[in-house]
């Protein structure tokens, strides 16, 4: 009986792939995982390094090899309808493990503790770019008892940190939402709570290809505000959290609305001086 599925999303990881995989690999546990890989079509070397560990240990790795782009949501939402753990474990391509107790550390608070559907961990943040590590502007909160109405007012946990209970539906309009992590712990978590456990046992890549890192603040605050209506709209919530949800739609709103006066003022500016 596999106990968790290890959910992967790959696309130009050439780079970062390797040290995702053994990060995987290494993981001191008592049970079976499954690490189930979606690659979405990668034009680098990604697919080749991907077959290589695959032909190595055939018996841990079910892995998509797409010919054709599919998009990160459809990749997303094939990976977790093929998990078949009890739990389900995150880490994108270009992130990885550094702790080989995570994946047993998760598994025993979550066994041992059914009133938690989610646990998640601190990460360290590594900026590519400047080959530094930089300050986690996410996991800022100092509790480490959460539920959903502390989930309604943003995501404050790292995907590559994430555990939780693989007990929900994917909705068959899911690749509507622009993001794939936030709308799933509102399906998951129900009326259970989420916890944060001690350690920083993963890290988080912040670089030129990032998905979400590399975004404008404006494409941020757009599907931020996009996300948030998908919820809204396909989810039975209660009254506090669709409040909570429309306060912080509000709030990304009038971001957006700024970000858009401050585009047309530099447009502005730019033909002034062009004219001058």
């Amino acid at each position: 009986m596999i106990l968790v599925s290890i959910a992967v999303l790959t696309y130009n990881h050439e780079s970062f792939i390797r040290k995702a995989l053994d990060g995987f690999l290494s993981q001191e546990i008592n049970f079976k995982l499954e690490i189930i890989i979606g690659d979405d079509a990668s034009k680098d070397s990604t697919q080749s390094i991907l077959k290589e560990y695959e032909n190595k240990y055939p018996d841990k790795f079910k892995i998509f090899y797409r010919d054709i782009n599919i998009g990160m949501l459809p990749n997303f939402s094939e990976v977790l309808k093929s998990c078949s753990g009890k739990y389900i474990a995150f880490c994108e391509g270009d992130d990885y493990w550094v702790d080989p107790l995570k994946l047993q550390k998760q598994v025993d608070f979550l066994e041992s503790n059914e009133s938690y559907s989610i646990c998640f961990h601190d990460v360290l943040i590594f900026d590519e770019s400047v080959k530094e590590y930089k300050e986690d502007y996410i996991t800022q909160n100092k509790k480490n008892i959460f539920d959903i109405d502390d989930l309604a007012s943003g995501n404050f946990m790292h995907t590559p940190s994430v555990m939780l209970r693989n007990d929900f539906i994917v909705p068959e309009n899911f690749n509507e939402s622009p993001i794939g992590d936030w709308p799933l712990y509102f399906l998951q978590i129900k009326d259970r709570k989420i916890r944060k456990i001690e350690g920083k046992m993963s890290v988080y890549r912040v670089h030129e290809n990032g998905v979400w890192s590399t975004k404008s603040k404006r494409l941020r605050f757009k599907s931020s505000v996009k996300v948030i209506s998908y919820i809204l709209n396909n989810m039975d919530l209660p009254e506090s959290v669709r409040k909570e949800l429309r306060k912080q739609r509000g709030k990304m709103k009038r971001r957006l609305r700024k970000t858009r006066f401050s585009f047309y003022v530099k447009i502005r500016d730019l033909f002034r001086v062009i004219k001058s």
